[in-house]
């Protein structure tokens, strides 16, 4: 499949700490990629370099065909980005800010006003067309930057956290944009705190201070812990024993919300587990097995080391 982006070793120090540290990874054209990580994982920087607004220290980055560092020029007129912070002009209207838009990417009169309608029906904003932007809602906000970066009709979109502090219901709506651009042949780079959010993506790369410790599909990954994954309820929540070490033989212990979840050797019987993780947490009372999430994935590759986690295919 081709590649619509690619890069090798890039690092990156920023503020005096390690950013990136050796990032490697490729994006196949036309898919939904997510960067999951949490804040300080690295994942603007990455963004910031994509978008050639940040040259890389070490390694190299290809949008398409084009060299970041050398051919800014043709991937800035192939990009959409919208950046982690909020940026558009909060005393234009939702229609002036997508006018502006247009105009600073020299869209031709012609062809500018369709555009602009078919982008307002699009995010479902043609209602608040006419509103002043630091009226609108956090999540019509962010509908509208998507407008902003989708003006041009990119090839590429890069989405830095477009979700982050947005309600759920609005958060379903993005990611049913975000759908429909990829069933339009869009290739959309988004990044995310949220691990749900990773499971809605074609491929995921997950990211810690830095490196990547893990990347494939949603479904390869959650395949690729060692053992069986077990949840744990206790009569109260079990979050203060997040730092317990997982007594032999479990693999892992860690929290989930207000249970636990214990990665056991297959074969492991469930009485058995509870028994074992009684020792260390008298609080556990019920035991069941459970589905492994994305995040089971994360939080395994960071309580091993933070190695890399690949997905055996």
């Amino acid at each position: 499949m081709q590649k619509a982006i690619s890069i090798e070793g890039i690092a990156h120090d920023h503020a005096g700490e390690n950013a990136l540290r050796g990032v490697s990874f490729s994006v196949p054209s036309g898919s939904l990629f997510g960067i999951i990580g949490a804040d300080g994982a690295g994942k603007s920087t990455l963004f910031r370099i994509l978008a050639t607004l940040l040259k890389p220290q070490k390694g190299r980055a290809q949008v398409l065909q084009w060299n970041v560092e050398n051919e800014y020029h043709p991937i800035r007129a192939t990009i959409g980005y919208m950046p982690q912070r909020f940026s558009l002009y909060q005393d234009l209207t939702v229609w002036e800010n997508l006018n502006f838009a247009a105009d600073i990417m020299d869209i031709h009169k012609r062809e500018k006003f369709q555009i602009l309608n078919e982008l307002l029906a699009f995010s479902r904003l043609s209602p608040a067309k006419d509103r002043r932007t630091g009226r609108l809602s956090g999540g019509m906000k962010q509908k509208l930057a998507l407008c902003c970066a989708m003006v041009r009709k990119p090839k590429i979109l890069l989405l830095d956290e477009p979700t982050v502090g947005v309600d759920p219901v609005t958060r379903k709506d993005f990611w049913d944009m975000l759908a429909q651009l990829r069933g339009q042949g869009t290739t959309t780079l988004v990044s995310t705190p949220y691990m749900d959010e990773a499971e809605l993506c074609d491929e995921v790369l997950l990211l810690h201070q830095g490196r990547v410790v893990g990347q494939g599909t949603p479904q390869t990954l959650c395949q690729t812990l060692p053992g069986s994954l077990w949840n744990i309820h206790g009569s109260e929540s079990l979050h203060v024993f997040a730092h317990t070490e997982p007594p032999f033989p479990l693999i892992s212990l860690y929290t989930m919300g207000g249970d636990l979840h214990a990665l056991a050797p297959k074969g492991m019987e469930g009485p058995q587990i509870l028994a074992e993780v009684q020792r260390v947490c008298p609080r556990a009372q019920h035991i069941l097995e459970a589905t492994a999430r994305v995040e089971d994935v994360l939080l395994f590759a960071l309580r091993n080391g933070g190695g890399k986690h690949e997905p055996h295919l």
